[in-house]
């Protein structure tokens, strides 16, 4: 008995000079013991938790148990069945992390660049004064673009343009600029701009607007303080000596005003002659002084401060002139030079793009990156260069390591008056062939300054052209009211004399067959509307299945669903005086989309004979005849009404920018492809 307890007590803790066991349980298969109190171990020990025996514990014959000692633990945690297990779990944990690191690290190595917002999606261009009168005074205005802006989201657009609204005498409709920190009345007021664009943020979009920097107008302050001579503006404008007798001008050179005549005017205040490129209203500023480069600067921190997203900046070839002021050659050397009056006339090799011109340019782009350091709020440059060969044109998309624009804005489309399917090839392979590798293109049908595509290429191809737009790559710019086939104006009942021209693509906004077309409620528009407003317009399209309306939606949610159309491959297969073909296709995805664009009369295709193969049958996934959608088509015999258009999917694995006889004829900006296991773009490829 006495050697049951002494075996049994060996594994029994004892609570010396009267500490109690912290509260925790023993093992239960531990019986306790009572102390007598007459017995040695009763009386007073010293002041510690001890093991019987004073060499080390046998633990081999004990399970754990709560409240164990340190001393007991460390016995049992250096035990083989409890120290293998946890070493295992510890160097799994450690190569998971590993693993996991290395597996982010390789997405983003191999993950191509993300499309930017100005990527994405469409560009909407809105002549303010033309949109929405919220005020009945038969002006359009700031707050009726904000009243218009679910409008814009049932297109899918991603980015609204605005045209210039700054303080203006309205010279020119846009360009006569007063002061570029201030809304012109006839708009709204800046608490008005303010609430727009946290409107348009809210809806989701972005914001872009005009600015042109070549030039303000005369009675810009900068411009009175210039002709005064007032200190540092003395020089913000470009001066010259000439002479002025019996009202007539003799200028320093033969240098002509882009609207005709000499670009030299005589100011009686100076008694000097200054520089216009445009008209004598519009004063070029001298970008050769560093004052007026930094206030320009300045101007861009003012707006991009207020919220906006991004710069349209025009007319920037016109920025320099030679400091020499030699006469520009005549086109027609025999000419008399006394009746050289036309723009057309002069070659202009001193008053257009000069060295130093990109410099500044990129300076603006420097200014703009400041702003775009936040994520997700990245500032959009986009350049017009109307008139620029397209080798010029694409000198503004900067070079490989100095960035200028994200894009030059592409307005070739706008100046088609004859559809043909070789006319359009042609714009469409000078753009994709000049452009420098890894840049992004845009495509324009209309613009404030151009023929309205209605009137210049006729109704019925309306949705050829902006099925086109939509399916090519880069960024769609719709000019508003092309989504619904509006048309130009026939006569403008404005008093003004300068470039009424202009006038007849800037009609009111067709919303609706009421009075004024929904554009104002006011008594008088500042132009009249088109007469086929009853029937082109908004409200009466929406409802109307096969409208322009209604197939501008449908491509626009297909542009923005398909990574074919978004990031794929283009490659053209054929065009002819009547028709162009192309596909839009990944790598990983297969599937292919294939545009057969019909812009002459009637034809009878054989696609079979073009694409090898191609299936008999195919599905059109849209067609400018929305009756059309969905169906099948023999592959052998695909009839094409004028100006139609299909878009045609079929199932391949033989993409045709992998065949080398299509090596030539395919493009991409960001190149990436398709993982299905992982759903996942990648670069390598």
């Amino acid at each position: 008995m006495a050697e049951d307890k002494s075996k049994r007590g060996s594994t029994v803790l004892y609570a010396k000079e009267g500490q109690a066991n912290n509260g925790f349980v023993q093992n239960e298969d531990i019986l306790e013991t009572d102390l007598d109190p007459s017995s040695p171990a009763a009386g007073p020990q010293h002041n510690t938790v001890d093991i019987l025996g004073p060499g080390e514990p046998d633990v081999k014959d004990v399970r754990p148990y709560a409240g164990m000692p340190k001393e007991v633990l460390f016995q049992f945690s250096g035990q083989a069945r409890y120290r293998i297990p946890r070493e295992v779990l510890f160097w799994l944990t450690v190569a998971s992390v590993l693993v996991l690191i290395a597996a982010t690290i390789a997405i983003i190595a191999v993950s191509p660049k993300c499309l930017d917002w100005w990527q994405v999606g469409p560009m909407y261009q809105i002549y303010p004064r033309s949109f929405k009168d919220s005020n009945k005074d038969g002006n359009g205005d700031l707050k009726g673009i904000q009243d218009k802006l679910d409008y814009i989201t049932t297109l899918n657009i991603k980015t609204v343009w605005i045209t210039s609204f700054y303080k203006s005498s309205l010279k020119d409709f846009r360009h006569g600029v007063e002061d570029f920190r201030e809304i012109d009345p006839l708009f709204g007021t800046m608490k008005d701009f303010e609430n727009l664009v946290a409107a348009i943020h809210d809806k989701g979009l972005k914001l872009i607007i005009d600015f042109i920097p070549n030039h303000t107008s005369d009675k810009h302050a900068w411009f009175q303080w210039s002709r005064n001579r007032t200190g540092k503006y003395t020089d913000y404008y470009i001066w010259h000596d000439c002479n002025y007798e019996n009202g007539i001008t003799i200028p320093p050179n033969n240098w002509l005003s882009v609207y005709g005549n000499s670009s030299w005017h005589f100011d009686e205040v100076r008694k000097q002659c200054y520089f216009h490129q445009f008209t004598k209203e519009q004063p070029d500023l001298n970008f050769r002084n560093p004052d007026v480069q930094e206030e320009v600067k300045e101007i861009i921190q003012f707006w991009l401060s207020k919220g906006v997203d991004g710069f349209s900046f025009d007319a920037l070839q016109f920025l320099l002139e030679a400091k020499h002021l030699r006469d520009e050659a005549q086109v027609n050397k025999t000419q008399i030079p006394d009746t050289v009056t036309h723009y057309s006339q002069l070659h202009h090799d001193f008053t257009t793009t000069q060295v130093g011109m990109h410099d500044i340019i990129r300076s603006f782009r420097q200014t703009m990156n400041q702003y775009s350091r936040e994520p997700g709020r990245y500032r959009f440059m986009g350049t017009e260069a109307h008139g620029e060969s397209i080798t010029k044109t694409m000198v503004y998309y900067g070079l490989p390591f100095i960035q200028e624009a994200d894009f030059p804005f592409n307005n070739y489309l706008s100046k088609l008056d004859k559809p043909s399917g070789n006319s359009v090839f042609e714009v469409i392979t000078s753009w994709m062939e000049n452009m420098p590798e890894g840049k992004w293109p845009n495509w324009m049908t209309g613009g404030p300054d151009n023929v309205r595509l209605t009137s210049r290429l006729g109704e019925k191809y309306v949705n050829i052209m902006n099925m086109l737009v939509f399916t090519l790559p880069g960024t769609p710019i719709t000019y508003y009211g092309e989504e619904i086939g509006m048309r130009n104006i026939l006569t403008a009942n404005l008093n003004e004399t300068y470039d009424v021209g202009t006038l007849f693509s800037k009609s009111p906004m067709q919303w609706d067959n009421s009075s004024n077309a929904g554009f104002s409620e006011g008594s008088h528009t500042w132009l009249p509307t088109s007469s086929d407003y009853h029937t082109v317009n908004v409200d009466v399209q929406k409802t109307q299945p096969r409208s322009a309306l209604k197939l501008y939606q449908e491509l626009s949610l297909l542009h923005a669903n398909e990574l074919l159309l978004s990031r794929g491959w283009f490659c053209y297969l054929r065009n002819d005086n009547h028709s162009i073909m192309y596909t839009r296709e990944l790598d990983g995805i297969n599937r292919v989309f294939l545009m057969v664009l019909n812009f002459g009369e009637s034809s009878l295709l054989n696609l079979k004979e073009m694409i090898s193969n191609i299936p008999t049958r195919v599905r059109i996934r849209l067609s400018t005849n929305s009756a059309y959608s969905g169906r099948e088509v023999d592959t052998h015999a695909v009839t094409l009404a004028s100006g139609e258009g299909l878009i045609l999917e079929y199932n391949t694995r033989n993409l045709l920018h992998r065949q080398t006889a299509f090596k030539d004829r395919c493009f991409i900006s960001n190149k990436a492809c398709y993982s299905r296991v992982l759903n996942i773009l990648y670069s390598l490829c």
